[in-house]
């Protein structure tokens, strides 16, 4: 009994600097994304956000791919040194994590919104939406979650996409140029209810 307790004892010793690790990015996660990884108007909701996707986000603001001056002016230097099993524990971490609905987009939109995502926009070419993101917005892979993400966020990225910013992750740009103010508007209100 006592060769089993002194095991555990190092067990718990020797695993004591990765769950110390974790927790220190967590927390320093926390100040833009929230405790409970619920987001804020600038940083995306990352609760219940594909695991895949948290993950290759990280290696793509280490290797300054995400081009956008909101990931260079906090993401670049955040993500510089996240070694590959950490950024696998936070991804798992806030995979886990039971993800909410925004509720912050326009209500009179939501209608229009929906059927852009369910249907796409035929007459300008472009594909519905849940064809890659899924019926409820959910993600597959290393596609994201976008049911429930903030309005504010989504039609920032969509923007920016618009703009040029973070081209390597086609095909958004692509669908992003094909997109006016009101449609943008619409779907970002939409997902915003999504949950």
């Amino acid at each position: 009994m006592k060769c089993i307790g002194l095991k555990l004892a190092i067990l718990a010793i020797l695993c004591l600097p990765v769950v110390a690790r974790a927790n220190t990015s967590i927390r320093n996660c926390t100040w833009c994304h929230g405790t409970g990884a619920q987001g804020y108007t600038v940083g995306p909701r990352l609760a219940g956000q594909r695991a895949l996707y948290i993950e290759a986000q990280l290696r793509g603001y280490a290797a300054h791919i995400r081009d956008n001056p909101l990931s260079k002016q906090y993401m670049w230097s955040a993500a510089a040194n996240v070694r590959t099993d950490a950024a696998r524990e936070l991804a798992d971490y806030f995979a886990s994590l039971p993800p909410k609905a925004a509720h912050d987009g326009r209500r009179g939109l939501v209608d229009k919104g929906q059927t852009i995502y369910a249907q796409g926009i035929p007459e300008a070419n472009i594909v519905s939406c849940l064809a890659c993101h899924g019926p409820a917005g959910q993600g597959v892979r290393e596609i994201p979650r976008l049911g429930g993400l903030s309005y504010f966020y989504l039609k920032r990225r969509l923007e920016e996409w618009k703009q040029g910013y973070h081209s390597a992750a086609y095909p958004m740009p692509v669908v992003a140029g094909h997109l006016g103010p009101d449609e943008i508007e619409a779907l970002a209100s939409y997902l915003s209810f999504v949950r």
